[in-house]
Parts: C-alpha cells; structure tokens; sequence
C-alpha cells in the first residue's frame, strides 16, 4: 500500500517539473538572457540618457570682496584748535556735511586784516593811475621831463602789484576761514576720529576717513585660462554687455538684483598666483553691501555652440584616451572614445566622439565590454540647466 503511494508521488512530482522546467526557460528566453554551462546569465542592467546637442551659456563663480568706491581720508587743511565734532562716528554722511569745526578766530581777523590791506592797496591803486595819466598828459604838451612822466609809469606799476597782492591776500584768508569748517569730500560711512576736540592740529593732520559705499566696487580674480577664454569671448561679442556683467551672490546665497558692470581688468598676470584681477561697480542704494564683505560674483564666461554634456561619473579614463558606452538600437554596448571640454556642474562637455540622439550609459557601466548586450532600466536626457558647488552654471 505504501509503496504504491509513493510511487504515484513520484509520478505527480515528474509532470509538475516537466511543467514548470519548461515554463522557466521560456521566462528566461523572453528577457534576453541567455544559458552558459547550464546557468542563466542576465544581461547587465544600466540607466541611459539621450544627449542633444545645445546652446550654452557658461557660468561660473568667483570669491570676491566687496570694497568701497572711494576710500578717502580726511585731512585739516588750517593749523588750530579742534573745537567740535559735528558728525556720528560710523554713521552715513553726505557730501559736503561739516565734521569738524577748527577755532576760526584767528582766521577771522587775518580776514579783516586783509580787507583793509586791500582798501588801502586800492586807494593807493587810484592814486597812482590818475598821476600816470597826468604825468602823460603834461609829458605830451612838454610840461614835464621824461624822467618825471616814467617815474609816474613805474609808481603805477608798483601801486598795481601791490593791489594784486592783496586782492591774493584777501582770497587767501577767506579760503583759509572756509577751511576751518572741515567739510566731507564724499557721501559714505565715516570711522573713526583720530583727534578729539580741544587739540592743536597741525596741517595736514588726519581726522577721520571716509568710506563711498553708493556704488561700491566689487574686486575678484580669475584664473589665467578663464580671463583667456573671457577675453576671446569680449572679442567675439563685443557688441553684447551681459560679457562685461556680473552678478553677485551675497553670503546667505541669494542673488543681488542687480548687476554689476565690469570696469576694470588687469592687463598683467600675478605671478605669483597666475590669477587675473577684475573689478566690477555696482549700485547699493539700500546700502546692503559693507565694504570689507566676503561675497561671489557670477560670470557669463563663454557660449558653447552645439555643445554635448554627459555626468562626470559616465567617462573612464582608458590610458592616455577617455572612454564612455553608447548603447545601439539593438541594445548592444559600444565602446566610444570622446575629446572633453570644461567641466560644468559636474558634466562633461563633450567636443568630439558623440552625436546627437546618442544614449550613453550613466549607470551601471563599470563592469560593461564592448559588444555586451545590455538590459535598460531607466533613460532620459541630459537636463537643460544644472546646478552646483563647483563654481559653474550651465544655461
């Protein structure tokens, strides 16, 4: 009885695996894998995208500190006593803005010193020019010698000198006076005080500095290649401003709304740290930018015409060559070897060795060889703006 059972197990045991052996193998011949020695082999699974080709507008970004347009010290202009300070230290002043006050007694009477002075050298002035003309008068009826009538000349001139100097004198002295009112040369943020009241200054003396802050100047520097490719790009389009502007990233990573404009670059190298120096103005009415602020400039660098891009992690390094896989349309890998250009946010520009349509693998190439077939996961293409640490942008 028991062994019929069990042979009638046996037989249900043989026609479910002749049911199911079969069923398998058509599962594995439907997904494209193959049979080696007896042992399924799975074709490699990868992501791919599509490239296309583009035009780019080439960012990237610089560090760069903010300074003032303007950097001016303060100086007396007249010796005397400080009496007053008209000014908050590190406050906004205007131009024109009286800071200090410089004793002006003493300005005062040179002033009325040199009013008299010129009164009397014009009385003498008219004195002189009415005896010239008589003297010319009586010389020409031959009243008088020509000695008398040079001598008359010659008083003249002395009473005219003399006049103009004065007149020199009087201006002198009211500048002077004006001096004592110590006024500021520029709007912006003043610092400190370097005297105080009460001291005798001498001319010359500093008493305090002001910093332009509207507009301010944005310094930075790019490397040698960068400032190259800049230039070829000003030349080629020279007619077109967004090349000679930047924008600025303020340290809590939001974009000013403003540009700035490119007004200086340096025509030298440093050699020392083969870098070339740029400076960029920049409006600040709302006087958010502080001289002496650590920020970013954004810089429209180049436009690649027709350029490819594909992720940094999809290229190998094979030798001296670089190499990626572009899978056919029979999902068959190939091997392909391609030029590159600048990185931009972590993907290659590609310059030669891609079409347009392509489909790359990104994912899942480490262990491909030419020739293998390959199963795809995941596909799509390459994004029309990326984003990033690494100081470029693509647009």
């Amino acid at each position: 009885m028991k062994k019929g059972i069990k042979a009638v197990f046996l037989r249900q045991r043989q026609w479910i695996l002749l049911l199911i052996v079969p069923f398998i193998m058509m599962l594995a011949t439907a997904c494209g894998n193959d049979e080696v020695e007896g042992r399924i082999v799975y074709d490699p699974v990868v992501n791919v995208m599509t490239v296309e080709k583009k035009e780019i507008d080439y960012y990237r970004q610089y560090p760069a500190r903010v300074r003032g347009a303007r950097e001016v010290e303060v100086r007396a202009r007249v010796q005397g006593i400080l009496q007053e300070k008209r000014y908050d230290e590190g406050r906004l002043v205007e131009e024109n803005d009286v800071l200090f006050l410089i004793d002006p007694e003493p300005y005062k009477i040179a002033l009325q010193k040199a009013k008299a002075e010129l009164t009397d050298a014009s009385a003498n002035f008219d004195s002189a020019l009415r005896e010239r003309d008589r003297y010319m008068r009586l010389y020409a009826q031959k009243a008088v010698s020509e000695q008398e009538r040079d001598k008359a000349i010659t008083d003249y001139e002395l009473a005219l000198a003399r006049f103009e100097r004065a007149e020199a004198n009087l201006a002198d002295a009211r500048r002077n006076l004006r001096y004592t009112e110590v006024q500021a040369p520029v709007g912006g943020i003043t610092g400190m005080e370097s005297v105080s009241e009460g001291n005798l200054i001498e001319w010359g003396r500093l008493l305090t500095t002001i910093t332009q802050i509207d507009p301010v100047h944005v310094h930075f520097s790019l490397p040698e290649e960068d400032a190259l490719t800049h230039r070829f790009t000003i030349n080629r389009f020279s007619g077109e401003r967004r090349y000679r502007q930047v924008e600025l990233i303020l340290p809590d990573g939001t974009i000013l709304d403003r540009k700035g404009d490119i007004d200086f670059t340096s025509s030298t190298i440093d050699p020392r740290t083969g870098t070339v120096t740029y400076r960029a103005v920049f409006s600040n009415p709302d006087k958010l930018l502080v001289p002496g602020q650590f920020v970013r400039v954004q810089m429209l660098l180049d436009m690649i015409d027709g350029a490819i891009l594909v992720p940094e992690t999809a290229i190998s390094q094979v030798q001296e060559s670089v190499r990626l896989f572009v899978v056919d349309d029979e999902n068959i890998a190939r091997e392909r070897r391609v030029e590159l250009g600048p990185v931009i946010e972590g993907r290659h520009v590609i310059t030669a060795g891609l079409t347009e349509g392509d489909r790359v693998v990104v994912e899942g190439h480490v262990a491909l060889r030419d020739g293998l077939k390959v199963s795809i996961e995941g596909q799509g293409k390459v994004p029309g703006s990326v984003s990033g640490d690494n100081g470029g942008e693509v647009r």
